[in-house]
């Protein structure tokens, strides 16, 4: 009978106000600020390293709406910096969790769709085509979107099309990057505290937004784990006149529904979308059974060459195996040793899943 406070001076539920107590005193935040979070509806696009401690965060907040967009399943390596699943979760779709799911990718031909209807998108994914989309897509939509992004001991955050000539991704990136200088964390590496913090940043940015304290000043905050401070923000320019989504005369709908963003970007298809070389390219891939065989059958039948990091190298190689990274072989094979180009009746080129795509956009490798 006392969870609800009656008459239109107490808008929440009782148990509402001994929830948030605590942030609802805050200066610039009280009773309204509440209640526009709880009526506010935000969605998540990732629910990774980035997208976990935002959903974490947002939920806590009591923000009154949130959309999971997640067409991942949890695998083991995921565990160290996605603190919303453990190994009970591992194969279950990550979007389970929550109480709105997508777990359908977002494209061209979907996210006008899927999208419309919320306050704020939080960009918490990992790929430059998804980046174009959705701030393209928020454009259209006339939603602010709180970017983030995190690899190795670094990450930066973004809120874009926002407050007064706020710019969107377009105008600060009008040119995407090459594939061949686009990395992965599954190449080289994050450390998981990172996406934490810049997850909860994203969160707090969404706080800030849905309840009237951001200033609406277009910045941009960058993170690196092993510097002093850890911390630098750097303005950034207002939109930009000539933006094909956000500027005068843009496109913005049609924009995003005639956009393939993967060609785009120059080709690099997204781990659920590429094959690599496992179809209509018969003789030029083995896989780890054959290749085992092979070797147990004659040690010198073949060179390998290992195209990862050195440091992943030398966590773990085949036995035997040569490690020469992609981007040297790439550039300079005629460096490699004659031993590595023709002693062997066969090579083979052992990879990353992502680098057997940046293998077949970039070069044919031959040994």
């Amino acid at each position: 009978m006392d969870s609800v406070i009656g008459g239109p001076e107490y808008p929440l539920p009782l148990e509402d106000y001994k929830r948030y107590g605590r942030q609802m005193i805050l200066d610039g935040f009280g009773l309204q600020g509440q209640v526009n979070l709880s009526r506010a509806s935000v969605a998540v696009v990732g629910a990774g390293g980035l997208g976990c401690p935002a959903l974490q965060y947002l939920g806590a907040a009591g923000v009154g709406r949130i959309g999971i967009f997640d067409h991942d399943r949890v695998e083991i390596s995921n565990l160290q910096r996605q603190i919303l699943h453990n190994e009970e979760t591992v194969g279950i779709v990550n979007s389970r969790l929550v109480i709105d799911a997508v777990t359908s990718a977002i494209s061209a031909s979907n996210a006008l769709t899927l999208l419309a209807g919320y306050d704020l998108i939080l960009d918490c994914t990992d790929n430059v085509p998804t980046r174009y989309l959705l701030s393209d897509t928020a454009v259209a939509l006339k939603t602010p979107l709180v970017s983030g992004a995190a690899q190795k001991f670094d990450g930066q955050l973004c809120v874009y099309h926002y407050g007064e000539n706020g710019p969107c991704y377009r105008c600060i990136f009008p040119v995407p990057p090459k594939p061949s200088n686009v990395g992965s964390c599954e190449e080289l590496g994050i450390l998981g505290a990172v996406t934490g913090i810049i997850g909860n940043m994203q969160a707090l940015e969404a706080i800030k937004i849905l309840t009237g304290l951001h200033d609406g000043k277009p910045v941009m905050h960058i993170y690196n784990a092993l510097s002093t401070p850890p911390f630098r923000t750097i303005k950034l320019r207002s939109k930009r006149e000539g933006c094909p989504a956000c500027g005068t005369g843009a496109l913005e709908k049609a924009l995003v529904r005639d956009t393939d963003y993967v060609q785009f970007c120059g080709g690099l298809r997204p781990d659920w979308e590429h094959t690599g070389l496992a179809q209509g390219e018969a003789g030029k891939r083995i896989d780890a059974k054959s290749l085992s065989a092979l070797l147990a059958s004659d040690p010198f039948a073949v060179e390998i060459i290992d195209v990862r990091q050195p440091t992943e190298f030398g966590i773990v190689h085949l036995p035997g195996s040569k490690n020469v990274p992609l981007k040297q072989l790439v550039e300079y094979p005629q460096n490699m040793s004659r031993k590595s180009r023709s002693s062997s009746p066969a090579g083979w080129v052992t990879t990353h899943r992502r680098q057997q795509t940046r293998c077949e956009v970039s070069t044919e490798v031959r040994v």
